[in-house]
Order: C-alpha cells, then sequence, then structure tokens
C-alpha cells in the first residue's frame, strides 16, 4: 500500500530542526531541478539524464528533498520489494528473498555534506520502512570507484555488506549493504 500524504506528512514533522530545511515528496516533474546536483554526485551516483531521471521518480513509490530555502539541496529516491526497477543492484536484493527497502539514490549537496542531512533523509527511509513492517534497508555503496566516505557513513547508520558485485559491465564494483529496520531511531 503506498505511503499516504498523511503518513509522509508525519514522518517528516520534525525530521529536520534548521527552519530553513524542509522536506518534501519528490515527482517526475522535479527531474530538471535535481539533475545537476544528482550528477554532482558522480561517480558516487551515475550521470542521469533529465528524462532518465524523471522516469526513476516515476518509477520509485518513495522519493524525498529537502530544501533549503526553497531550493533542493539533497534527496533520496527509494523502491520498496516488488518495484518494476531494473537496476542490477535492487534485483540482487529482490533475489536475497529479504523484505527490503531499497535506496537507489542519495544525494547531498557538497556545501551540505556533513550538516546531517544525509542522516535525516536515512531516518525517513527507515521510519518508512517500519511503517511498512519491512525487515532491513538496502543500499550500495562503490568500492571501485572508491567512496570510503560513503562507506563510514553507512557503516555508522548500522549498514554492513551483504555481498559486493560488478555492474556496469565491470566498470564499477560495489558493496551491497543493509541494515536492519531498527538500526536508527524514529524521526
Amino acid at each position: 500500500m503506498p505511503l499516504s500524504d498523511d503518513q509522509f506528512s508525519a514522518i517528516v514533522d520534525g525530521l529536520v530542526s534548521d527552519a530553513a530545511l524542509s522536506v518534501r515528496r519528490l515527482s517526475p516533474d522535479d527531474a530538471p531541478e535535481i539533475v545537476a546536483l544528482n550528477d554532482s554526485a558522480y561517480p558516487a551516483v551515475p550521470i542521469t539524464s533529465v528524462d532518465a531521471l524523471r522516469e526513476l521518480l516515476g518509477l520509485a513509490d518513495v522519493a524525498a528533498a529537502i530544501e533549503r530555502d526553497c531550493t533542493i539541496v539533497g534527496f533520496v529516491v527509494t523502491f520498496g520489494d516488488g518495484a518494476d526497477y531494473e537496476s542490477e543492484n535492487y534485483r540482487f536484493f529482490s533475489a536475497r528473498g529479504v523484505d527490503s527497502r531499497y535506496v537507489d539514490r542519495i544525494v547531498i549537496a557538497e556545501s551540505e555534506r556533513g550538516s546531517g542531512l544525509g542522516a535525516a533523509l536515512y531516518r525517513l527511509v527507515f521510519e518508512v520502512a517500519r511503517l511498512e513492517g519491512r525487515a532491513e534497508v538496502t543500499c550500495e555503496v562503490n568500492l571501485d570507484p572508491p567512496n570510503p566516505g560513503s562507506l563510514a557513513f553507512h557503516e555508522r547508520l548500522g549498514f554492513v555488506s551483504v555481498g559486493t558485485q560488478a555492474t556496469k559491465g565491470g566498470a564499477v564494483t560495489v558493496s551491497l549493504l543493509a541494515a536492519p529496520v531498527d538500526a536508527l531511531g524514529a524521526p
């Protein structure tokens, strides 16, 4: 059952304490606004065209942005089990048979990194997973090209590696990470 607007509002209420920040749902119409932010995080996330990002947002069942003074400074795109999504990493987690909420990408503007916005978006994801009765939250982080900062961040949130795989025709190797849904406290 999709997350209702009331459920989403209840989760994001109090998620960020800075009055200049707000959290809202993303829609496919937001793709032009977030494409530059997405691409600035390369190679941690793939360069993605506006049309491909619009399609991704249309497929995602939960996608949210953090705005500072009406400018998106971070976002997360997630999928529950059973989505019609062809990502190699999503398929890995689906094949494990553990009911999970998959984080396809999370991006924070470089100027905002270290400010707690990534953790705030993850609190949202974990709370959605809890409401849905899922067992875990999953994601992947690049090993090659290396992304040690993201690996350390995810370890602090309670993620552990459940495997590795080469993706994008062998151009990228990722650590496949999972955290129990109760790894983070409710917002």
